[in-house]
């Protein structure tokens, strides 16, 4: 995309937004796309109804983003009103605050869990030991997908995440298997329903109400993945922010108090998101002063907007003092992420589980030998040692 974003990306966002804070680039597919940078063109694009999601509004040829099969791609991401009005009521019931809320005890208690596993270990890579399997056990519960296929589901979505170009044929093979797991726990979850958030999603399709078949599959591949890839990374990128910056780390054992406010800090410091999902311009649209075509694909910088020292001072100093609200991390307007309360929940519990359980956390190796995926879409670390 552009030379710089992944060796040093927030540098590179830092230069954009001085230059051109509106720029042609070529998308992680090499198809043509323009890149917003500043947070108030960021945020006001992001509420723009000039600016679609779906893929009919894109110029024919110029979008060649990855092909799912429209059981899975008929989900929220890829809809406008009044489909996305409708799935998004539905959903959004499981994710208020007052039932997120009742997952707190169970995300403490596998929290403790993972942790109990390695304490006496030492150390650990916190990746693999802790921030991947935290959110999987997690989504799975809510879901109701029996434990056995926790397994297979965390290397389908790293196939898709960071694509191995030496295994092309990978990420089809996970799509392919992705598509006929989640048929057949619909179908399974229509013959047996549990307490669980798919069971409640197919009665109200059965019932008549405003399900597809495709809708449904969709929906449960959106919530899966986007519950399980978005909280391994905020998880891994918080821990080592904290690790880098010893005197916040210091003032957050000092006063625990300050743990949600310092999460709001996290996710506008290193969020996870780098960019928001591609928008197609409907009709001609003028993005900080830059007309962008009809038809032409638009990429917003959730991450270069959360380093805006014009919205948030000093945007490359982690503060758990800062007032961080209004960061996009998460989105902004009809698309903002539907599972929001959850991913502050799940981070919330995980820092805060680690910091009482291990006092004398540290980095295992130097943070320049630290590696992060291979991805232009989503920044998340590939391994996290510590040392207890």
């Amino acid at each position: 995309m552009i030379d710089g974003l992944m060796t040093d990306p927030y540098g590179t966002y830092a230069r954009l937004r001085e230059s051109t804070p509106v720029r042609r680039v070529s998308g992680p597919d090499g198809s043509p796309a323009w890149l917003v940078t500043r947070y108030d063109d960021v945020r006001a694009a992001l509420a723009d109804e000039r600016l679609s999601v779906h893929k009919k509004h894109a110029l024919p040829g110029s979008y060649r983003g990855f092909s799912l099969p429209p059981a899975l791609d008929a989900n929220m991401l890829n809809m406008d009103p009044p489909d996305h009005t409708r799935i998004r009521r539905l959903v959004v019931k499981a994710f208020t605050g007052r039932r997120v809320e009742k997952l707190r005890a169970p995300v403490r208690h596998t929290a403790d869990r993972l942790l109990d596993a390695v304490e006496s270990d030492g150390r650990a890579d916190l990746v693999a030991a802790y921030a991947e399997p935290l959110p999987i056990i997690t989504i799975c519960d809510l879901l109701g997908v029996p434990a056995t296929h926790r397994r297979d589901f965390t290397d389908w979505t790293d196939a898709l995440i960071a694509p191995d170009p030496a295994r092309p044929q990978r990420a089809k093979e996970a799509v392919v298997a992705m598509l006929g797991f989640y048929t057949g726990l619909v179908a399974d979850k229509r013959k047996a329903p549990g307490d669980d958030l798919l069971s409640d999603l197919i009665a109200a399709r059965d019932e008549g109400d405003r399900l597809g078949e495709d809708e449904l599959t969709s929906l449960a591949f959106l919530l899966h993945f986007a519950g399980y890839e978005n909280a391994v990374q905020l998880i891994g990128n918080s821990v080592l922010a904290l690790l880098t910056h010893p005197d916040q780390l210091a003032a957050l054992r000092a006063d625990p108090a300050r743990l949600a406010g310092a999460v709001e800090e996290f996710m506008r410091y290193d969020t996870s998101a780098v960019f928001s999902i591609r928008r197609f311009a409907r009709e001609d649209v003028t993005i900080g002063g830059v007309t962008v075509s009809a038809g032409e694909t638009v990429f917003l910088g959730l991450g270069s907007a959360g380093r805006d020292p014009a919205r948030f001072p000093d945007p490359d100093r982690l503060d758990i003092t800062r007032d961080a609200g209004g960061h996009l991390a998460l989105g902004h307007g009809i698309h903002r992420c539907v599972g929001a309360p959850l991913a502050r929940l799940e981070l919330t519990v995980a820092v805060g589980a680690l910091l009482e359980r291990f006092p004398r956390l540290a980095l295992g190796v130097p943070e320049q030998e630290l590696r992060w995926r291979p991805s232009m879409r989503s920044r998340g670390l590939l391994a996290l040692p510590v040392v207890f």
